[in-house]
């Protein structure tokens, strides 16, 4: 008979920590500022809120499946590990996509790179041309925006005071002297050849005609556009009569996809297999400590990166500076957790079925009023909070924020929501789950109505404090929720389904309507239109909570000795509960046939 083998408690806690600081860690180096570089790239607001809002639905769907499969072929590791190396070969292949606007500047770089950036600015020029229609003779840039700005098409003329300089400062830098020639002598033969004239116009009609086939992606409106040899191609040919802002954006949209399918399984595994492990050696209740590790992580990356590429700003790209710096981090991060992944202890246990306790997981959420409407305030929260993802950088930026004051303002944040375990017990005994429910979204709701009033570029740093109980508080009442609804063995399914509507569904739905919102109405209404709808969703919960019919668990083994009372009164009190005790001791030890992953 083989001899089972020897759990060391302490060193898995030891190596699972290291592992989640590592992930963590990488992870805040580059998403918290995945939309500051959309910005950067020339992506509107709406297109980086699409392609958030892909990003969160394709882990909602993809995460539990892909956990699933890796239980189900006993291939645990080999995911682990193969998530992490795709995920960080994804993220630095979103470095070669190239800008949609040539010739900007970021803030704080001295004038000594003019000439090298003048030369990347031609080659990018030269990359986009190459995948631009061929139907046109001659192309002229257009309007250069400011480093964070967003072109808007509704928007009116700009005044040629503000245009003309910067124009010509732009033609000069991007186009040699040659070519300027060569232009205008185009445009002196095109104005002595009157039959040049009319292919030059027709050329800029059929470039108009593109545009406006392109724009009916988002209103839906539009001519059907006559069938070429490029509509032939699929994908390929209608990427190439797109203007260069939507090639960006599928283009974008399409390695953020693969990125993310790469990437979401890894947590879900490495939680499943590690969480198995633990309650093999009958310390389950220890595998909480490893989150703390992991906020940590995260608060470390995310302060180190902006402290890093404040440092080395006008060191890296010309067009997106400091952008190299978050991908590279995010990439050799991951490859330092893989020492860690091949060690980290893993368990199969055949006979848990996470897809039957999941179903199981939400009939419990819809039974029960109590936790629907929790439900509904994580969906809420959920989808609040991905506006302060998403666009508090944005933000930040419009009040002239660098990237040192972001990483500081965002790790304050992930440091107080660690520091909440310090207050659990005493907030507990001064109000209840519900009421700490209702005091963790109102958090939420003020720091989003004090983002809306930003001054200074250190303005957003005392609001980041409110995240101990916005982020930490909160976690802690729905975590209270699920253990009061949960049946034996469904704990975690039940977490799970609040993590997923609130993490993945809300900020999904969040994002793309944060999205639109910021397109149409600016950053500021944003914020304000998220703080007041999470504060009356505030003002109406107790109200619900106090209606709602609460329902209690029946405790039979009590049932069984208060009719036993009735018939003997002196039996102790630990002969009365013995069918409580027998039910403990029948699923401790029911823990056979279990086997360990090498």
């Amino acid at each position: 008979m083989k001899r089972n083998k020897q759990i060391d408690i302490k060193r898995t806690l030891a190596v699972a920590g290291t592992f989640n600081f590592l992930c963590c860690c990488a992870r805040g180096c580059l998403l918290p500022f995945l939309t500051l570089y959309f910005r950067q790239l020339g992506l509107t607001p709406a297109m980086t809120g699409v392609v958030m809002g892909t990003k969160h639905l394709i882990s909602l769907v993809w995460s539990p499946a892909a956990s699933l499969l890796s239980k189900h072929y006993n291939k645990r590791r080999v995911v682990i590990i193969g998530s992490l190396v795709c995920s960080a070969a994804a993220a630095v292949a979103l470095l070669l996509v190239p800008p949609a606007h040539v010739g900007t500047r970021p803030a704080g770089c001295n004038a000594s790179d003019l000439s090298s950036g003048a030369t990347q600015s031609l080659g990018a020029h030269l990359l986009r041309s190459s995948v631009a229609p061929a139907t046109s003779t001659s192309t002229r840039p257009e309007n250069d925006t400011a480093p964070g700005s967003t072109p808007d098409a509704e928007s009116g003329p700009v005044p040629m005071s503000e245009t003309a300089p910067s124009r010509h400062h732009d033609d000069d830098a991007s186009h040699p002297p040659l070519l300027q020639k060569n232009a205008s002598a185009v445009a002196n033969d095109s104005a002595g050849d009157p039959n040049l004239a009319p292919r030059t116009i027709s050329s800029s009609a059929a470039a108009v005609r593109n545009k406006r086939s392109s724009f009916s992606f988002f209103s839906g409106s539009g001519e059907k556009p006559e069938e070429t040899k490029e509509s032939r191609l699929g994908f390929l040919g209608s990427l190439k009569v797109m203007d260069p802002q939507h090639q960006l954006f599928f283009l974008t949209l399409l390695i953020v996809s693969v990125w993310e399918c790469a990437s979401a399984p890894l947590e879900w595994t490495a939680d499943d297999g590690l969480y198995e492990y633990l309650d093999l050696a009958y310390a389950a209740e220890r595998y909480s400590s490893t989150r703390v590790w992991g906020l940590l992580g995260s608060a470390c990356g995310v302060g180190g990166a902006g402290l890093l590429v404040s440092r080395l700003r006008c060191l890296v790209a010309y067009q997106t500076p400091g952008s190299a710096v978050h991908f590279l981090c995010y990439a050799a991060l991951a490859v330092l957790a893989l020492p860690a992944a091949a060690c980290l202890p893993l368990y199969l246990n055949k006979k848990r079925d996470r897809a039957t306790g999941l179903f199981k997981a939400v009939q419990l959420v819809r039974g029960s009023p109590l936790a629907a409407l929790c439900a509904a305030t994580t969906l809420l929260v959920g989808a609040a909070a991905s506006a302060v993802d998403n666009f508090l950088l944005w933000q930040m930026q419009e009040h002239g924020s660098s990237e040192l004051h972001m990483g500081l303002s965002l790790a304050l944040a992930g440091l107080s929501q660690a520091a909440f375990p310090l207050l659990a017990r005493r907030l507990s005994k001064l109000l209840s789950p519900g009421r700490v429910l209702v005091v963790g979204a109102a958090s939420l709701g003020l720091q989003c109505f004090y983002y809306s009033f930003l001054w200074a570029p250190w303005a957003a740093l005392p609001a980041q404090v409110l995240s101990c109980f916005s982020g930490g508080a909160f976690w802690w009442a729905v975590k209270i929720q699920c253990a009061e609804i949960a049946t034996p063995g469904t704990e975690r399914s039940v977490s799970r389904v609040y993590g997923a509507l609130s993490l993945h569904l809300g900020s999904g739905l969040g994002s793309f309507a944060g999205g639109f919102v910021v397109q149409q109405f600016g950053l500021t209404w944003l914020f304000r239109g998220a703080a007041v709808g999470v504060m009356a969703w505030c003002v109406c919960l107790p109200l619900l909570q106090w209606k709602a019919p609460r329902q209690r668990r029946i405790n039979y083994s009590r049932l069984l000795a208060a009719g036993a009372s009735e018939a003997s009164d002196s039996d102790s009190e630990q002969e009365r509960d013995w069918l409580e005790k027998a039910m403990e001791d029948d699923r401790s030890n029911n823990n056979y046939g279990r086997r360990i992953e090498h």
